[in-house]
């Protein structure tokens, strides 16, 4: 019963912690969510279902990214394919190092930062079953 608790959920959308939102957006000045519903953006330019930011062109921004995780290969992909001199790109994604997408698209390739500690998301009372990590193609 404890297993399919801490490895399933209802959804693959988990919403931002605020607190963490505010103190990346301090640091990057965010213009861009990619990955967002209208109930959740954290930006006033936002790429939602209709939009579909893995269509987009994200070039000349600042970009931050919380992915449905049931497609974070996609959108690591698009990340490290999108990033240039006048982009930046952050992502808030489970800290997976064992995944092929992790070193195809992440190791020696973006900066990385673990998350000390389990994020709590959106309005769940509990801490996510996995570890996190903000990613930075710069």
């Amino acid at each position: 019963m404890v297993n399919k608790v801490l490895f399933s959920s209802k959804s693959d959308e988990w919403e931002t912690p605020q607190d963490l939102f505010d103190k990346l957006n301090r640091e990057f000045e965010f213009d861009l969510d990619v990955c967002a519903t209208k109930e959740n953006t954290k930006c006033r330019n936002w790429y939602g279902e209709e939009l579909d930011g893995l269509k987009q062109n994200w070039q000349g921004h600042i970009v931050f990214c919380n992915p449905p995780y049931s497609q974070i290969s996609d959108w690591v992909k698009k990340a490290s394919e999108e990033v240039n001199s006048d982009t930046k790109i952050i992502m808030l994604i489970p800290a997976r190092v064992d995944t092929q997408w992790f070193h195809k698209y992440i190791y020696n390739k973006a900066e990385i930062r673990f998350i000390k500690g389990r994020l709590k998301f959106g309005d769940s009372k509990n801490s996510a079953p996995f570890p996190s990590m903000v990613v930075i193609f710069n």
